[in-house]
């Protein structure tokens, strides 16, 4: 059945159709305001391939808001892994809940800045290494410093580099500093490695994007991971460093 769309609603009636749509984490449509949508950006999940997202739009758009867009206005970008489970609410009990215990300082620490808390009792593979801290400091005579603290089991684990300054520079060395303390904390005979720290802008939004090089022995590998500037671009930084290591820790690498 088709819906009438008022020309000041399109966008809005447009994305909460296409968020109905399998694969879909979110969307942002930009219309003219006089009844045509001029982009449609998604963001989805890689279990649908972007070609087939992009018919399902149109297919969509046409059937349920009587809509034609051209396949060129739909941009689709994939993470490489779906948002974790929620816990299923529990009925309400006519006992009254236990107090809950005090937040620890790892958890307090992370709130606001999403970051990834495995919640007790879920199946599944558990991030092993959280974010902590960073902190950069700079003086004429010793270039920039930066210092991150990350946590493993209840222990804090810290990386420190030193650099000239620079935005990009900055970067790079909490990037790195983050490298050195995952190295500590996984305790075994491996060294991380920063291969390089990318920005980029999608959905109006700014994101860093980095390579991460693991040697074992003879075998090298690649692992890329990606974090949105919300709080500070350092911060996004260590963010993006772990979203790509603890991917692959935590399944028993």
């Amino acid at each position: 059945m088709t819906t009438f769309v008022t020309p000041a609603r399109l966008g809005e009636q447009a994305e909460e159709l296409i968020r109905t749509l399998p694969g879909v984490v979110s969307v942002r449509v930009v219309d003219n305001g006089e009844g045509s949508i001029q982009e449609v950006h998604i963001l989805t999940t890689s279990e649908v391939p972007a070609k087939q997202t992009v018919r399902n739009v149109e297919s969509a758009l046409f059937a349920h808001l009587g809509l034609r867009i051209d396949h060129r206005r739909v941009s689709i970008a994939a993470v490489s892994e779906a948002p974790p489970p929620q816990p299923k609410q529990s009925p309400p009990s006519s006992t009254p809940s236990p107090i809950a215990p005090p937040k620890s300082r790892a958890t307090a620490d992370t709130e606001g800045m999403g970051v990834y808390m495995p919640t007790p009792g879920l199946d599944g593979p558990r991030r092993r290494i959280y974010f902590e801290d960073v902190e950069v400091r700079g003086s004429r005579a010793r270039g920039v410093s930066c210092r991150v603290s990350l946590i493993k089991d209840g222990t804090s684990f810290i990386g420190e580099a030193r650099g000239v300054d620079g935005d990009r520079a900055r970067l790079e060395l909490a990037a790195r500093a983050a490298c050195l303390a995952i190295g500590d904390a996984d305790a075994k005979d491996r060294q991380f490695g920063l291969e390089g720290v990318r920005v980029f802008e999608a959905f109006d939004r700014k994101f860093i994007f980095v390579g991460v090089a693991v040697r074992h022995g003879r075998e090298v590998r690649l692992l890329a991971g990606t974090c949105e500037v919300s709080d500070s671009a350092e911060t996004a930084s260590v963010l993006a460093v772990l979203d790509a290591t603890n991917r692959w820790l935590e399944y028993g690498a």
